[in-house]
């Protein structure tokens, strides 16, 4: 298992360790499994990274073992990788975390190399100069209250879609690679808090339209059967797992765009469960779901 091995990677050349490293026990995926994994997806990957601030959740010992987010990169990133310490928080730090900012294929095989399962982007991208520009996605995440499940999720996912286009916002969907969906749009916005404002009002909105199948707070109390709507990521301080990011999860899965035809037809978990080696093949297919994301989107409608 120990030692190291030299790869060039476009013109950079890293040094990689451990490789044979069990990262996932329970089907024996390792470390050069990730790897491989995250430079066969980076073309459609790396476009939802771009300029945004990288939070990566590493696990060294793999995920029996303890994991951490790992924000402040700049401590231990090569000089190669862009850092930049911003401030997610409403309030200044004066010394705040140097996030990596990953734009190339070694970049990704850096940070897998770092046992960086999990790969968490906000939604908002960096100015030229560092600074925060407005939100440009809008996203909701659908998570079940068991006994409700995926199925659940996919029927609130598509009366989120209408609802979404009776505004004029088109809308892509992805598994969270757990339980639940996440459904995200292009916006254009003037503020940072502009999101979070039509976000919750649309959750509300829903909520009191269809009382039994969803729920709008964290109350777990009020939760069981229901699918929480959470509007709550619309905030400069959160991120979302990227697309194509792998989870820390027993079963390798991976947070995977789908179709809203596979939303539709979703009958059972296992037809909206894929795991590291299911994607390729899926990318091969579709392309990249997301990539409307990627365009500049519609002004967000007041509220």
């Amino acid at each position: 298992m120990a030692g190291t091995v030299e790869v060039r990677v476009g013109d950079r050349r890293l040094r990689l360790s451990n490789l044979d490293k069990v990262l996932y026990p329970d089907i024996g995926a390792t470390k050069r499994d990730v790897v491989d994994y995250y430079r066969q997806v980076a073309p459609v990957l790396l476009p939802h990274l771009a300029d945004r601030a990288l939070t990566m959740f590493r696990c060294p010992n793999g995920v029996g073992g303890t994991g951490f987010y790992d924000k402040n990169a700049r401590r231990h990133a090569p000089d190669w990788v862009r850092t930049v310490a911003v401030s997610m928080s409403e309030q200044t730090e004066s010394d705040p975390p140097g996030y990596a900012v990953l734009d190339d294929v070694a970049g990704l095989v850096w940070a897998a190399n770092l046992a960086a399962l999990e790969l968490h982007v906000p939604q908002w991208k960096l100015g030229p100069r560092g600074g925060l520009r407005t939100p440009d996605l809008l996203v909701f995440d659908l998570d079940p209250g068991a006994p409700a499940g995926i199925v659940e999720c996919c029927a609130v996912a598509l009366w989120l879609r209408g609802r979404l286009a009776a505004d004029g916002l088109d809308s892509c969907v992805k598994t969270s690679g757990s339980k639940g969906l996440q459904v995200y749009s292009a916006v254009e916005t003037t503020g940072a808090q502009q999101t979070r404002t039509y976000a919750r009002e649309l959750a509300a909105q829903l909520t009191a339209s269809r009382p039994q199948q969803v729920i709008d707070t964290m109350t777990r109390s009020r939760r069981a059967g229901k699918v929480l709507l959470d509007w709550s990521q619309n905030n400069r301080a959160k991120t979302t797992v990227a697309p194509y990011s792998l989870r820390a999860r027993a079963d390798a899965s991976v947070s995977t765009p789908i179709t809203w035809q596979e939303v539709a037809d979703c009958r059972a978990v296992a037809d909206l469960r894929f795991d590291f080696r299911d994607v390729p093949g899926r990318i091969e297919r579709y392309g990249d779901l997301m990539a409307p994301l990627l365009e500049p989107g519609p002004k967000l409608p007041g509220r």
